[in-house]
């Protein structure tokens, strides 16, 4: 695993933690973060002895405050480019094939790039004091990066469009009221509820968790009928990986022995 500048990594069991580490910038994303992230959360999907990931930023007053519009403006005007790698903002927002779990542990505010790195995670846990806007259009741009298309699917049209188009910023209470987030709590219970949630999600099978969240995401646009049909004629290959693996005869096992199965991830 390799070291970063402005990334904290931490690997833990299963577990891996990326903390952005920017917390006088307020986490925001340069180009040198934009590809410290893709390559970490490469290293997480290659990896199959990690089976979910959380991320969060350092201090306690920001998720991450998005792109870095410092680094932008000298782009802008001639100095050195501001690149978003393939995989998207973050490294995360257009990957697409990633069905292992992502925990966003949201520790402050979370605007623009930042929020949108968070929708593109499975879990929001966020912190009392939190905050969430995709206030781009204020400085002349737009959500790019994929929060004019996860937000509506997320909450529904109007209540994205009252964020999109008049770049109003929510706590973190109406985000749990308009199902944007998963729960609120108290900064200094946020990291004891993220690894609740991390033990939750350990506790099944890896695959069964990773066949979930494909089946899920690549259903997500198809009707009820075609998306049961592609189920039963293995038109979805994690779950198919999932049919034939060791896991599923340990499981079984496990419950007519009255005791814990001990996963294998294959």
């Amino acid at each position: 695993m390799n070291s970063y500048q402005f990334l904290n990594v931490k690997k833990e069991s299963k577990v891996l933690t990326l903390t952005i580490n920017r917390p006088d910038q307020m986490n925001a994303i340069n180009t040198e973060l934009n590809h410290e992230l893709e390559d970490a959360f490469n290293y997480f999907a290659n990896d199959d002895e990690l089976w979910v990931a959380v991320l969060r930023g350092a201090g306690s007053k920001a998720f991450s405050a998005g792109g870095d519009i410092k680094a932008m403006s000298e782009a802008a005007n001639g100095g050195k480019p501001y690149i978003v790698p393939k995989t998207g903002y973050g490294g995360l927002t257009d990957r697409h094939n990633l069905n292992k779990p992502i925990i966003a542990a949201v520790n402050g505010l979370a605007m623009g790039g930042g929020f949108e790195i968070a929708l593109a995670c499975d879990l929001i846990i966020a912190a009392d004091h939190a905050t969430f806007a995709l206030p781009e259009p204020l400085i002349g741009l737009v959500a790019y990066a994929g929060g004019m298309h996860r937000l509506y699917r997320q909450i529904g049209t109007k209540r994205a469009m009252q964020l999109l188009l008049c770049s109003e910023t929510i706590d973190a209470k109406t985000a749990l009221d308009w199902g944007l987030i998963n729960e609120v709590v108290p900064l200094e219970k946020l990291d004891e509820t993220v690894n609740a949630k991390v033990q939750s999600i350990l506790r099944s099978a890896p695959l069964a968790i990773q066949a979930t969240k494909a089946c899920v995401n690549q259903g997500a646009n198809l009707s009820l009928e075609e998306a049961l049909a592609l189920q039963e004629n293995k038109g979805y290959p994690e779950l198919e990986k999932m049919r034939n693996s060791q896991d599923i005869l340990e499981g079984i096992k496990a419950f007519t022995e009255k005791r814990k199965p001990q996963w294998q991830g294959k």
